[in-house]
């Protein structure tokens, strides 16, 4: 199972209090995880990626094992640990201000 920990305001739309798991099949990459997420929750839909264009939301990140691979290609797989579930994939929502 792929670990998955949301944002809280994912959170509160999905209806979930903890991390996520799912089953992605294939390849384990942002892209399928994001794919297996809506799938399960349909109401995240358009909130991480862009459904047009399928590219990452410019105040989206996603992390693993504490390094950033928001700028990652989207289909490129991660690491293994995340296929295993040792580390969970994250989803943050990135602040900006000024």
């Amino acid at each position: 199972m792929t670990r998955v920990v949301l944002p809280a305001h994912l959170k509160t739309l999905a209806g979930v209090q903890r991390e996520v798991e799912l089953e992605v099949g294939g390849v384990v990459s942002a892209a399928s995880i994001i794919d297996a997420l809506e799938a399960r929750y349909p109401m995240l839909l358009g909130t991480i990626r862009n459904p047009a264009t399928g590219e990452r939301r410019p105040f989206i990140r996603f992390f693993v094992d504490e390094e950033d691979l928001s700028h990652e290609p989207i289909n490129a797989p991660l690491p293994d640990t995340v296929a295993r579930g040792a580390s969970p994939f994250f989803v943050i929502g990135a602040m900006a201000g000024g």
